[in-house]
Parts: structure tokens; sequence; C-alpha cells
């Protein structure tokens, strides 16, 4: 539990840990009568870069859409930086917040996906300008410089006057990363984010992640990428039937995994 000064008052943020931005204890989730999440217990560290593995169907996306309330959990709960995700507990019970409420909370969580999702019919540009011009509120003049800033340091500078749909997969997977980072996030989650790409594209998109994460992005990111995994990562999970197999440090669990699934995961992809 720590102490947040806002405005000379102190704010006491219950689930906060020094260090820690994610914490997730026992959560569940199901669709109908699939349980996709069987229990997941995980901590992410403050500018730590967390790799998530695992097969098709393993509940790896799923949980990466929790951690932002794209999917409502059944059971346990999810911590971002202290703030209790979607719920607000009373009596030991969680009640659901309210739509706006846990929109304010997304605003700190950036998300990349598999399909960039860009707006076809915006500039460049404008497309990294949308949110905070709509979401936050700030002024043209200020997103417009940041934004540009952004599209410079994805190497994209050029194209902020072009479309969509006149850029490669990788240029407009990485307008998206500069469209989740105009925000100013907190936290980046990464859900397989070079999946959809050419492989001669892949490269690109890992670049800028590799920049983040030297900068001290706190990222969570779920990939097939070992090679990132093992150069970038600090931590790495591998998950599978919804639960959490195994974990360590990348290097360590890539070169001497300790369960068997694990191991057959990585016979096949290595």
């Amino acid at each position: 539990m720590t102490e947040v000064l806002d405005g000379g008052v102190k704010i006491v943020k219950e689930g906060a840990e020094p260090g820690v931005m994610v914490r997730a204890e026992q959560v569940h989730k199901s669709f109908g009568s699939l349980e996709v999440l069987r229990g997941i217990d995980l901590t992410v560290r403050t500018g730590e870069v967390s790799c998530v593995l695992g097969p098709s169907g393993s509940g790896k996306s799923t949980f990466l859409r929790c951690v932002n309330h794209l999917e409502k959990i059944n059971a346990g709960r999810i911590w971002v930086d202290g703030e209790l995700i979607g719920y607000r507990e009373r009596g030991g019970k969680l009640h659901e917040l309210r739509s706006r409420e846990v929109a304010a909370q997304r605003r700190d969580i950036g998300m990349v996906f598999q399909r960039f999702n860009l707006f076809p019919h915006m500039t460049v540009l404008a497309n990294v300008m949308e949110a905070p011009l709509r979401v936050r509120g700030e002024s043209k003049a200020e997103v417009r410089e940041r934004s540009a800033t952004l599209l410079a340091r994805v190497g994209l500078a050029d194209k902020s006057g072009g479309y969509p749909g006149q850029l490669s997969g990788g240029q407009q997977q990485r307008v998206a990363i500069a469209r989740a980072l105009a925000m100013r996030p907190k936290l980046m989650l990464f859900d397989e984010p070079t999946s959809a790409l050419d492989p001669e594209l892949v490269g690109e998109v890992l670049d800028v992640m590799k920049d983040l994460a030297r900068e001290g992005m706190t990222m969570i990111v779920v990939t097939h990428e070992i090679g990132f995994a093992r150069e970038v990562g600090d931590s790495l999970v591998f998950m599978d039937g919804g639960v959490v197999v195994e974990s360590g440090v990348p290097r360590e669990v890539i070169a001497n995994p300790r369960h068997e699934r694990t191991k057959a995961f990585l016979a096949k992809v290595l």
C-alpha cells in the first residue's frame, strides 16, 4: 500500500506495491462452458518486459485482454499500478465499474493488436492524434507535435500525410504502436504484434519494441518470437490450458525448460 500526493492530498492506493506495475491473482475467465483461464497468477514489475509464450488456445490473448478489461473476468483480481482494474471492491465483493470509469483506466494502458485497426479514411498523423484529442481533450497543437515526434521515433516521419492503405503491414503496425504511445501509457500490451506480417517485415516492428524496452517501458508481450523473448524479455511465462505452466528468466527457460509441456512446445518452435 502506498501514498500518492494529488494536490497536496494523500491518496492511499490499496493494491499498490513498490516497483510492481501489474499483479494478477487467480484470474479465471470462461466463455460459456469453456474455461479459458483457470487461475492465472502473474506479477510484472515496473520497467519490465514480460513475454508470454504458449500454443494457440492457451489463453494468452484472453489474459491480455483481461488486463485492460476488454474481457470481464469471472473470478480473481487484476491491479495495474495499484488500481483494481474493471471493478470496485466492497465488503470482499467485486462490483463492476461504469463504462466511463473503465475507459478512464484504459487511458493509461496502451494496446497493440495482431491487426492494425487503423482508420482507413484518416491520414497516418490523424490516426495517431485521434485518441489524445477525443479521449484526453488535449490541445491540437500539442498533440500534433507529440504525434509527429512519435512517427519519427518509429521511422515514419515521411508517411504522416499518407493513408494506411498506402503502407506495408509493418509500417501500419508501427503506426499502431505510435498511436498507442500517443496516450502516454504507463503500460503497453502487445498481442502477437508480428503474427499478421510477412517475415521480412517482422524485424522493423521488433526494433521499435526493443527501443521501447531500452527506454524502460513496462510491457507484456504475447509472442511467438523466441529470439525477441530471449534478447529483450526480463521474464518469460509459458501458458497452456489456461494456466501458467512455467515462468522464469527467458534465457534459462528457453535453454533449460523444467516442465515437459514447455520442452515439447519449444522443441517445435526453435
